[in-house]
């Protein structure tokens, strides 16, 4: 009976010396492998209740990752192509997040110390001269390159209502009025901050979820149309470039429909700095169009770029295929615009038909903005749409 005994512990003692200790991943769609991508592994329920290191293993070294977990699944960055990534079942090392800050009404996301976007979440004021009508609030302002270049502008004289990066709608229905919701000098609408639904920070990525409101003016009415979720998540990618991803979801606020009628520009609009005109700064789409001949074509991507102080530096803007009327239509100014050629852009959803929102659905809208020091090529930009649209995934290896 001892010897029977003796016999069971070594077994088992055998098993747990062969227990695996390392676990193997694989890629699933190694066609968008590369250097600085966006990736992600569905976790088991193992996993998912067991710390771990997440760690890859390249030609010159073998090293940990940072990783940030996202419900059921982990993201992080990849290192290299030929890179290989394994799970190490101990204690992962504790990394710094990135910083997110409250500071007098705006939410600050910080990369390495720089500060790189502003939402603004209170109601920003104007000039003693204007009317109050144009105050604002729940927009991106600032956005800046990694190195602090400035590429957003707010409250020009020549549109006191063109906030940085926003998204109200021009011409709507509801409850059998028209509504105009992005020129604020009418007083038919304007879109609000309600509140901060969420945020949270980590070391790969930041993210804060807020509530907008689409507020009808107009008669006084004060009624809420349409409520509006935008979800806004920033990847520190490298010394050069970051990444927006923001998905913004759509619910009527009440029984009646909201109607955006088609109209030549609404939606995703850019303000760009004011330091860019015709002479110094760039369009190209992802149709080859410039500056010349972008507006009112359609594209799943456009650059936007251009000098800035003594450097370049811009913005990619990458719109999803599932998006409403995609690939989306362009509203971008003339080059001749105030003669100096002001820049604005604008992924105009509704530019060429209608959309209605019904109640009791919920509509998106998703886009990235890869926001970079430098020059963007065509070949860069149709690999980021390609891992945007089609994001590298890993899975356990059997």
């Amino acid at each position: 009976m001892r010897q029977q005994l003796v016999i069971l512990l070594l077994m088992g003692f055998g098993i747990l010396s062969c227990a695996k200790t390392e676990i193997e991943l694989q890629a699933i769609n190694k066609e968008n492998n590369s250097s600085n991508a966006i990736v992600s592994i569905e976790l088991d329920k193992d996993l998912l209740n067991s710390p771990f290191r997440l760690m890859a293993s390249t030609a010159s070294q073998k090293i940990e990752v940072p990783y940030q977990r996202n419900e059921n699944k982990i993201l992080w960055k990849t290192l290299t192509p030929d890179a290989s990534y394994f799970i190490e079942k101990q204690a992962p090392t504790a990394h710094k997040a990135i910083k997110i800050a409250e500071n007098e009404g705006q939410l600050e996301i910080y990369q390495n110390e720089r500060k790189i976007i502003g939402y603004q979440m209170a109601i920003k004021g104007v000039p003693k001269e204007v009317s109050k009508a144009y105050q604002r609030s729940g927009y991106l302002h600032p956005v800046n390159t990694p190195s602090g270049k400035r590429l957003t502008r707010i409250q020009p004289k020549d549109h006191y209502h063109h906030y940085g990066i926003w998204n109200p709608w021009t011409h709507t229905l509801f409850d059998g009025d028209t509504i105009d919701f992005w020129n604020l000098n009418k007083k038919q609408g304007t879109v609000r901050f309600s509140k901060l639904l969420n945020k949270v920070t980590g070391p790969f990525f930041s993210e804060f979820e807020v509530l907008h409101e689409h507020v009808v003016l107009k008669d006084e009415k004060n009624t809420i149309a349409l409520n509006e979720i935008q979800n806004i998540r920033i990847f520190p990618m490298d010394e050069k470039r970051y990444l927006i991803d923001l998905k913004i979801s759509y619910q009527c606020a009440t029984d009646k429909a909201f109607k955006i009628i088609k109209y030549r520009y609404g939606g995703l609009g850019w303000r760009t700095t004011e330091v860019w005109d015709n002479q110094n700064s760039r369009i190209l789409t992802s149709e080859g169009k410039t500056r010349k001949n972008a507006d009112g074509s359609t594209a799943r991507w456009c650059i936007v770029d251009g000098q800035l102080e003594n450097a370049y530096g811009g913005v990619l803007l990458l719109s999803h295929p599932q998006n409403y009327n995609h690939p989306e239509p362009l509203r971008i100014w003339p080059e001749d615009q105030y003669e100096r050629g002001d820049l604005f852009v604008n992924f105009a959803t509704t530019k060429t038909k209608d959309w209605i929102l019904n109640p009791g659905e919920t509509y998106e809208l998703n886009y990235r903005l890869i926001v970079y020091d430098g020059k963007m090529d065509t070949e860069s930009a149709e690999k980021a749409w390609n891992q945007f649209v089609n994001p590298l995934q890993y899975e356990l290896k059997p």
